[in-house]
């Protein structure tokens, strides 16, 4: 059907836990990213994850959780569409497969890991208060910045 857009999909990356400034942070990039009318995918569960879909939701947005477990009450709150994939954190590589770009706050290993997919599929990854391990990755100063430059990067 032509005339029919499909909306951008751009992930947030980072961890169940986080400092009470890396929580705001992904708060406004949530709602930054809903915003501009794009959906919001992360792993669904809590810290950087509900904090992002909270900031979506404050904003009318859309927003997918893929989540590491098969039960799909472990969604945060704020997640609209659950994927249960009852995967563990194999579902990083889900979560790299189904945006246009990727922006990680603040994170642990399996944040890494997910950037790790994205670089491999040269999906453009903005890091935000997060892992900057090559030159790849592009280097956030806030999240008004992040969402900015990533929007910029797919070309939207």
């Amino acid at each position: 059907m032509q005339g029919i857009r499909k909306k951008v999909q751009v992930g947030v990356i980072g961890g169940n836990f986080g400092s009470e400034e890396v929580l705001k942070q992904a708060e406004i990039v949530g709602r930054e990213i809903a915003k501009r009318g794009a959906v919001l995918v992360c792993g669904g569960m809590g810290g950087v994850m509900k904090a992002a879909c909270r900031g979506a939701k404050s904003e009318g947005g859309i927003t997918i959780g893929i989540i590491p477990t098969g039960n799909k009450n472990d969604a945060n709150k704020y997640v609209d569409y659950v994927i249960a994939t009852d995967m563990g954190m194999a579902r990083n590589a889900i979560i790299i497969n189904s945006v246009s770009g990727v922006i990680a706050v603040g994170g642990e290993y399996g944040t890494l890991s997910e950037i790790g997919f994205a670089l491999q599929k040269r999906i453009p990854v903005v890091s935000l208060s997060s892992w900057t391990v090559t030159s790849d990755i592009i280097k956030a100063d806030n999240a008004d910045n992040a969402v900015s430059v990533l929007f910029v990067k797919i070309g939207e």
